[in-house]
């Protein structure tokens, strides 16, 4: 085929001539992690480099900088099992001064390459696969991305096996999508768009609907699934830095308000992210005033209570123990922060330390029926562990005992006894002058009869 101009400019700098069709119409997007052979080259046909002569692919991410700009011009417009010659002016190669010792200075290159495969972009906080990012139509690149907490407008196309399950326009606060029933890979994805932005996202089961499936859309347990996204705007979040103490604490009361609506409604991951905004928007803020410190700590102390609250609901009992442990450094004697921090450490399986929590609530209040009714459960939860120890104990003894007694056995049956066999019945030669047997020493191997002959020859002992 004839060598075409793929140069953004058209100036002759990446001419492309395709060798081989590749399978299909898609193409590699921005970010995927493309998979090619390649053999180089200078115009005198001196090769380069060549993957096919290591026999090991080489993968690049395309258009984030990896490689030279031909290739990602070039590789971008390539499908499946493609193979095509590039050639390259060198302001698109190695410009003026080369790669010395391969490649000299102004050289022009010109690359055979193998399209093999490529995947999405990684999108996951893993990086292990489970969000993966196929860019439709690129963003404002000017623009950052949005950050968690943003005013995000999207629309939202969910597929599962190539049948739609859900297309809606969408608003919501990043980071609170499940309150719209935005999957959580769709969030984490969406903090790397940009505005206008529209992209497929390949989403596995972790960040999806996980082994409780979707039922009502006709998905399984464990199941990937595919959206097409199109972030069509958002409003950036408010900076903490920028606000005065009092805009501070008001959007702090707002974040509070938001995650006691989300416990009340059993969504505690929210509720956990709304109380821990409280705490990063105050906990480093400076104020003189003895009446707005008072205001700033009180609103912190609840946010840390408040999470105690969601762990322990969540069964996330040391996060619990930490959220009480901070709330009781602002207020030692918190009933509320004792008695769950107690909880938490009955949680844990340490009654010993969850019972001096409750006892110190009786102390500040001795009407509190719940911290009496915990003290009682330490109480019999400790009687439930000595006995437990005890029996553990006594059959740990018994099992020794057990060991030593066999090894004993062992040992004795390893000695000669001298009542059994050869050695233990009386042989011939062991009788007084070496005499047969009688009647009655063979009926009782055991038994010796001294003066079976009836002799005196004892008569002088």
């Amino acid at each position: 085929m004839v060598a075409v101009d793929i140069s953004p400019n058209q100036d002759g700098g990446v001419l492309k001539e395709i060798i081989k069709e590749g399978v299909g119409d898609e193409t590699p997007a921005p970010g995927s992690n493309v998979m090619v052979h390649y053999t180089g080259t200078l115009m005198d046909g001196t090769k380069t480099d060549s993957s096919k002569d290591r026999n090991a692919p080489f993968q690049f991410k395309l258009k984030k900088g990896e490689v030279i700009k031909a290739w990602d011009i070039g590789v971008a417009t390539m499908k499946r099992g493609e193979v095509a010659m590039l050639t390259c002016a060198p302001k698109y190669a190695y410009g003026q001064k080369g790669c010395p010792p391969d490649i000299p200075e102004n050289a022009t290159l010109k690359f055979e390459i193998e399209m093999i495969d490529w995947k999405g972009e990684d999108l996951s906080p893993d990086k292990d696969g489970s969000i993966e990012r196929y860019q439709i139509t690129p963003g404002n690149g000017h623009m950052k991305d949005p950050e968690e907490g943003a005013l995000v407008n999207v629309h939202l196309t969910g597929m599962y096996n190539d049948k739609i399950f859900e297309d809606r326009d969408v608003s919501f606060s990043l980071g609170e999508g499940e309150n719209c029933g935005v999957i959580e890979g769709v969030e984490i994805a969406l903090e790397s768009f940009k505005a206008g932005e529209k992209s497929r996202l390949k989403i596995k089961s972790k960040y999806a609907f996980k082994n409780a499936g979707k039922p009502e859309f006709d998905i399984p347990a464990n199941a990937t699934v595919e959206y097409i996204v199109e972030l069509k705007s958002f409003e950036r979040t408010v900076k903490p830095w920028l606000l005065t103490f009092d805009e501070k604490i008001t959007q702090s009361k707002m974040f509070k308000e938001k995650g006691t609506n989300y416990f009340k409604a059993d969504k505690y991951s929210l509720a956990i992210k709304m109380y821990k905004k409280v705490i990063s928007f105050l906990d480093q803020d400076e104020c003189k005033e003895d009446l707005k410190i008072l205001e700033r700590n009180n609103l912190i102390l609840a946010a840390h209570l408040n999470l105690a609250l969601c762990y322990l609901k969540t069964d996330q009992n040391v996060e619990a123990k930490d959220a009480c442990n901070k709330a009781l450094k602002l207020s030692s004697q918190n009933e509320k922060a004792l008695f769950r921090r107690g909880q938490a450490y009955l949680a844990l399986a340490s009654p010993e330390i969850a019972l001096k929590d409750f006892q110190e609530v009786l102390k500040i209040d001795p009407t509190n029926t719940a911290a009496a009714k915990q003290i009682s459960a330490c109480n019999n939860l400790i009687k439930k562990q000595l006995t437990k120890e005890k029996k553990l104990y006594a059959n740990m003894f018994d099992k020794f005992a057990q060991e030593d007694k066999q090894k004993e056995e062992e040992k004795l049956r390893g000695q000669p006894d001298v009542m059994c066999g050869a050695l233990g019945e009386w042989g011939q030669e062991e009788r007084p002058g070496g005499r047969d047997a009688t009647a009655f020493e063979k009926e009782n191997p055991n038994i010796l009869m001294l003066n079976a002959n009836g002799t005196d020859e004892f008569q002088n002992m």
